[in-house]
């Protein structure tokens, strides 16, 4: 009978943690050093150079740089042989437990981490969770951390990539003669409205129709840490969507916008939220233009575009 146990024990721990992330995408430090132990594969997805200072015991390296594409948007998504290559050097496949840690400076950097994990479910993994609050939260719990890197043993896993979370420029163009898809901007208002612009967009404003739920509302002030779920709600019930309305979020480029999908998604159980990974920058550079929303016309594009560089380089107010 103690055989036995013995057998089934490693077994039960790993359902166990299994069972725990498939309940919680967003886990606590002391939950996160629960699953560790049960074995969860724990990734960092911090810069090289930082996760060799320190990093959760255990913690295997993976940069964020490595999780977007290259080329004129990062915010599309790798190839998927390079994705491929990136979940086998992490050892990865579908059934494996993971939790992605990132930094817990403010609310673009749990963009980071929102992205990662939006890109792991895409490509088939089925346990998943974020550390709310990163390595800052980690540190601040008492946790310990290490020097050590830790390396995986290399997997075989060949996924396959699910769009069903994945809106693309057509999807979203064709969205805008359907009744009851709702369009979020997760960027802050200033880019919203118009009046600022990321340097690779070719347009400023919004896609039409959308509305603004600026991601870094839906976390604790001052904070990387997303607000408690009711808090979440009463930021979601603003867009007045219908409870099975189909959601698309986007930013500049797929970073701030998997905030917001995560949240709608995976927090708050939202049945049909997709991110346009693309977003602004994919949007804007479409061979012939595209409509906008809260675009400026050209003197106004001018004046802003003299008071951003103003801003830049003088320290003068923000446009």
């Amino acid at each position: 009978m103690r055989f036995l146990l013995r057998l089934l024990l490693p077994a039960l721990t790993w359902a166990a943690t299994g069972l725990a992330l498939a309940a919680s995408p967003l886990v606590t430090p002391a939950q996160l050093k629960a699953l560790s132990e049960g074995g969860a594969r724990i990734i960092d997805i911090r810069e090289g150079p930082a996760y060799a200072l320190q990093h959760v015991p255990g913690a295997v390296s993976a940069p964020y740089g490595l999780w977007r594409a290259t080329g004129k948007n990062p915010g599309l998504p790798p190839t998927l042989p390079e994705m491929t290559a990136l979940v086998q050097e992490l050892g990865l496949t579908a059934d494996t437990p993971v939790v992605v840690v990132y930094t817990g400076i403010d609310a673009t950097d749990f963009g980071g981490a929102a992205r990662v994990y939006w890109t792991l479910k895409s490509l088939g993994v089925r346990q998943l969770a974020i550390l709310n609050g990163g390595l800052t939260a980690w540190k601040a719990a008492g946790q310990p951390v290490s020097d050590q890197a830790a390396v995986a043993p290399r997997s075989h896993w060949q996924p396959r990539f699910n769009p069903q979370w994945l809106a693309t420029r057509e999807q979203v163009r064709a969205s805008l003669d359907q009744t009851g898809v709702l369009r979020v901007d997760a960027r802050p208002a200033p880019y919203y409205q118009g009046r600022i612009a990321t340097d690779l967009a070719h347009a400023r404003g919004t896609l039409p129709g959308a509305v603004n739920l600026d991601s870094e509302n839906l976390f604790e002030l001052g904070s990387a840490a997303l607000m408690d779920t009711m808090a979440l709600e009463d930021e979601a019930d603003k867009l007045k969507a219908a409870p099975d309305e189909p959601i698309i979020t986007f930013c500049n480029a797929g970073h701030w916008s998997a905030t917001d999908w995560f949240v709608l998604s995976e927090l708050l159980g939202r049945p049909d939220v997709r991110m346009y990974a693309g977003s602004i920058i994919d949007w804007s550079s479409a061979p012939a233009p595209l409509p906008m929303d809260n675009e400026p016309g050209r003197w106004q594009q001018l004046r802003y575009a003299a008071l951003s560089w103003a801003h830049r380089n003088l320290g003068t107010k923000a446009p």
